[in-house]
């Protein structure tokens, strides 16, 4: 199967947060706060993504509140934080969604994101992801996390399915 295939199949994209949605850094300010850069267009694709119709959900290992305020944000209502072992959390959030694994794309950047990658249908690395994971992906962005990567993403889904002159019409008028 080639990849414009998956990508005509995918109806929910789950996303990792650190190295795909942020570049990976994680700040803390004088008193001990979390802050993460989230890219703009990043979250723009995910309301694009939504807009035609589909889910977008996240997965992450670490725990913050940030993650849940941004999700909230983008109208994300599939958050799952604090999961270490993700494969079990993907599978069970596909079950609630009522899709197969081949319906489902995945984007990560680290080796902890390989058995979620391996057992979708759209597996996605981004750019400055360690060798180990682009070459296990079937796709690879040409942007690096935290920097549009997932809207690049999401753009190349949505056009494989013909959904993009679609999705970007309201902003052509």
């Amino acid at each position: 199967m080639t990849s414009a295939d998956a990508c005509r199949r995918v109806e929910l994209i789950l996303s990792d947060v650190d190295g795909v949605l942020t570049d990976g850094t994680i700040w803390y300010d004088n008193q001990g706060v979390e802050l993460k850069g989230f890219h703009i267009r990043d979250g723009l694709g995910i309301r694009l993504w939504q807009r035609a119709g589909f889910r977008f959900g996240i997965l992450t290992a670490r725990a913050s509140h940030i993650v849940k305020l941004r999700a909230g944000e983008l109208g994300i209502d599939i958050v799952r934080q604090g999961f270490e072992d993700k494969l079990p959390a993907a599978q069970e959030i596909i079950r609630e969604c009522g899709l197969t694994p081949e319906q489902v794309c995945y984007i990560g950047d680290d080796l902890t994101d390989l058995p979620v990658m391996r057992a979708v249908g759209l597996g996605a690395a981004v750019a400055d992801a360690p060798a180990e994971v682009r070459t296990s992906a079937t796709l690879t962005t040409q942007l690096p996390g935290g920097r549009g990567a997932v809207r690049e993403l999401i753009e190349m889904i949505l056009k494989a399915k013909n959904r993009w002159e679609d999705a970007v019409q309201r902003y052509m008028t």
